[in-house]
């Protein structure tokens, strides 16, 4: 890059986006990167502070911040993402549709530890819709060795998937088995299915026709088995879930032949949640507390398994780490460090 006296700069193109800013009133570019400089430019630039600007001298193996960053996003870039135009060398990655954050943690840190490249993402899992702000990307000096994006878009391609990609939830047909004597011979109302069938519907899915079974291990297997006759793709069991002798929803499920991933998750609320596959048929056992808290396990784990994915035991116990709901007056999931 050549220095230049402003004065001296009319017929110059700008190599990077000029920021004018005005405390309470606007911080953004006033010239973009291309412009070629007008006399009536210079009292503009002037009274922006810029007593100088730089004209890039085109030194061979260089390459602009705003190409760098555009690369790096394309590096990163997988299925259900799109990139903003660069503004004042950052590119900003939003969703292309509704679903669901995949992030490759180790990409990302790898991605990071090269140096003057940076990479910021919200969370892993995080659900988001259409138009949000997922990512940015740029690299720190105004002109970086090309080496260093070229190692960038190497790295990216190392790994099986893209770093960073939106999932959109399928849609399942869902059905609802709720267990418990005093729900199936009507002493108290079930309040499981109105709570199911609107987070079900919410994600997209359709809910069969609810199912009740009395607390005996036959009888639950049987409604399981009703629900797969209907054709549901994911089930959900609730009730019977604790360790009292007379819960023995656990017991129906996992001598059905199910495959058990687990019975509790390191989450609260959700510690007695259960997973378990029969065939390719995911089996939810959900806990009291997906009845009366706004979020919790099931609100971590049901919309991966309707992105495609197929959970282990290992994907469950990551969730500690930011699995503790701090049930505040008003929910703000998934703006806060639930599941995080």
């Amino acid at each position: 890059m050549e220095k230049i006296k402003v004065q001296d700069a009319v017929g110059a193109v700008l190599i990077h986006d000029m920021t004018e800013i005005i405390p309470g009133v606007v911080k953004g570019p006033r010239f973009r990167k291309g412009h070629v400089i007008q006399k009536e430019d210079i009292p503009v630039l002037l009274g922006m502070g810029k007593e100088h600007i730089y004209v890039w001298d085109q030194t061979p193996g260089l390459i602009h911040e705003n190409e760098a960053a555009e690369r790096l996003a394309q590096s990163v870039r997988g299925p259900g993402l799109d990139l903003d135009e660069p503004k004042e060398g950052k590119i900003n990655i939003t969703a292309a549709c509704d679903g669901l954050l995949y992030a490759s943690e180790d990409g990302i840190l790898a991605l990071n530890t090269l140096e003057d490249v940076v990479l910021a993402t919200i969370h892993n899992y995080q659900p988001v819709k259409k138009g949000d702000k997922i990512a940015g990307t740029r690299v720190v000096p105004l002109m970086i060795d090309e080496k260093v994006i070229l190692e960038a878009e190497r790295i990216a391609q190392t790994f099986p998937n893209p770093i960073l990609e939106v999932r959109p939830l399928k849609s399942f047909k869902v059905g609802i088995v709720t267990t418990g004597s005093e729900v199936f011979h009507g002493r108290i109302k079930d309040k499981f299915g109105p709570v199911l069938r609107g987070k079900i519907e919410h994600w997209g899915s359709i809910a069969l026709e609810q199912t009740f079974a009395s607390d005996d291990i036959s009888m639950i297997q049987s409604a399981i088995q009703d629900q797969l006759r209907q054709g549901a793709e994911m089930i959900l069991v609730s009730g019977g879930m604790s360790v009292d002798p007379d819960d023995v929803t656990p017991t129906a499920i996992k001598e059905m032949g199910a495959e058990l991933i687990t019975y509790g998750a390191p989450v609260l609320p959700g510690a007695m949640f259960l997973l378990a596959y029969l065939g390719d048929v995911p089996i939810m056992g959900l806990p009291g507390c997906v009845m009366y808290s706004k979020t919790t396990v099931f609100d971590l784990v049901a919309p991966r398994i309707l992105t495609g994915e197929r959970l282990t035991r290992l994907d469950i116990v990551k969730l500690g780490h930011g699995g503790l709901c701090l049930e505040c007056p008003t929910c703000t999931y998934p703006h806060c460090s639930f599941g995080k």
